[in-house]
């Protein structure tokens, strides 16, 4: 594989040549094919062995982003006043035949183990066991039902009717009982004790997840067969419960749960975010924030094939190199705005939007004065002249970016509406999280492509002149919001479906 294209160093051959030793180019001018070409040749070349989050490649990747901020004069935006806003990833594993779910009633216990009748969900695996009196939850019980309910440091049992036709009913029920805060919340599973065991675990398999460093209730699932007795002795009729046409909450006297979960963790890491900021020149709206977004990790090494090096050079290359763009850009006399800029790196967006999930829970400056999230991920490649902006429908950042887009004709790029509605990109990158915690966001996207998570996801195969052109675009749309009088605005419909709905 060729390290790095030198074909996008042509297309601006005749333009640099023209430029006098002495001329300084106006900040968006300063966005250049030949810079894209030359940091995505950086970012994407097969020393940096395609950036796996955690990965020594990630590390080189971040600190290079971090060299190019410190060298325009942006102020350090990560922990104790560095580039960087490190996050926990722990390897964790159970120890299964330790970790349990006990049913006590009439002085008798009844156990469901990990290994042979019950299975951990989600949740926080608690220091010390959860323990207290049953409250019963069932029938047509619905999430708005739900949150109307007193659940706080409660031992929960819910217990869905799993006989009826795949739906995400009970999911989401599940989720809103979460956010409830219950101690614990045990689900009793009413399938045959044949192909429940089926879905149980026998052995352990190793975890490796973002350590949020928040706490969530434990969520445990039970074979209604192995927890027969118990239920019985507290005269428990879950057929009635389940068939009940109407929310089910009550106390269940003389039934106790409790559930005990043992793992230990084998491995603890930490992968970096890189965060630089830009203050604004306003002394009131500099204290609101525009972010610029994009993910400097991929996939990392795919074993067994000559070029093992997934270099991502459009996944994420292509965006990293569109936020350094910008920084400078916006470093150049003139340019600052009245509002300040945060230009954001985060690692961890190909194992689950791990980066942007921890800045979005512990963010670096506060959330409810971020203006507004402007994300860029992969930008490289199809179209020369279109770029799909997926969430143009929710906020007016859509009218502002249109507005900004026929203002300038000579960029030869037309932004255009999410034309893939049914792969729900909207949910799939960095934005997300911003957007579920109130931040109205732009996600920038050129769709994908066969090349899509290969080895051949190439820097030679990247259009820098059409990414410059994206670039330039994005410069003037912040240029727009970050001296706008008044911030971006959510549409009722869209803040009730993506941010409420998620909070």
């Amino acid at each position: 594989m060729r390290r790095f294209a030198l074909a996008g160093l042509a297309l601006v051959a005749g333009p640099v040549a023209a430029q006098t030793s002495n001329a300084k180019p106006a900040p968006a001018a300063s966005i250049t094919a030949a810079d894209v070409a030359h940091r995505i040749g950086v970012i994407a070349d097969d020393s940096m062995m395609g950036r796996d989050t955690p990965s020594p490649g990630l590390e080189a990747t971040a600190k290079y982003v971090a060299d190019q901020f410190r060298r325009f004069g942006l102020t350090p935006g990560g922990e104790d006043s560095t580039w960087f806003q490190r996050y926990p990833i722990t390897r964790r594993q159970f120890d299964l035949a330790r970790s349990r779910v006990v049913l006590e009633s009439g002085g008798v216990n009844t156990v469901a183990r990990l290994d042979q009748s019950a299975r951990f969900l989600q949740g926080t695996v608690p220091e010390h066991a959860p323990r207290g009196p049953a409250l019963l939850l069932g029938g047509a019980l619905t999430p708005d039902a739900v949150a109307h309910m007193p659940l706080r440091d409660r031992m929960v049992l819910y217990v869905p009717d799993f006989s009826k036709p795949v739906d995400r009913t009970a999911a989401h029920v599940i989720q809103a009982i979460r956010l409830a805060a219950p101690k614990a919340v045990v689900v009793v599973a009413n399938v045959d004790s044949l192909p429940y065991s089926q879905r149980i675990p026998r052995q352990s398999a190793a975890r490796t997840s973002l350590d949020l460093k928040l706490v969530s209730p434990p969520v445990v699932e039970v074979g209604e067969y192995a927890v027969a007795s118990a239920l019985r002795s507290a005269r428990l009729d879950l057929q009635q419960v389940r068939a009940s046409t109407v929310p089910v909450m009550r106390e269940v006297p003389g039934l106790g749960l409790s559930v005990e979960l043992r793992d230990s963790v084998l491995l603890a890491l930490t992968a970096p975010n890189t965060v630089g900021i830009l203050e604004g020149s306003d002394p009131t709206l500099k204290h609101e924030y525009l972010i610029y977004s994009a993910h400097m990790d991929h996939i990392g090494i795919t074993p067994g094939q000559p070029d093992s090096i997934n270099n991502g050079a459009d996944d994420d290359g292509s965006g990293t190199v569109g936020v350094i763009e910008l920084a400078e850009a916006f470093s150049h006399a003139g340019a600052r705005p009245k509002r300040s800029i945060v230009f954001l790196t985060v690692s961890g967006e190909e194992k689950g939007l791990w980066g942007s999930r921890y800045f979005s829970e512990h963010p670096t400056v506060p959330m409810r004065q971020i203006v507004a999230d402007l994300n860029i991920d992969m930008i490289g490649r199809n179209w020369p002249d279109t770029i799909a902006a997926i969430g143009k429908e929710h906020s007016d950042l859509g009218r502002t970016l249109e507005r900004v887009n026929r203002a300038h004709p000579e960029l030869r790029m037309t932004a255009i509406d999410d034309i893939w509605p049914e792969e729900r990109f909207y949910f799939r990158s960095d934005h997300y999280n911003f957007a579920r915690k109130g931040v109205p966001i732009l996600f920038f996207f050129n769709g994908v492509h066969p090349d899509y998570h290969q080895v051949t996801d190439s820097p030679d195969k990247i259009n820098s002149e059409k990414e410059a052109r994206i670039l330039r675009l994005l410069f003037y749309l912040g240029q727009e919001l970050g001296n706008a009088p008044q911030r971006p605005r959510w549409k009722p419909e869209s803040y009730r479906e993506i941010v409420e709905d998620a909070s």
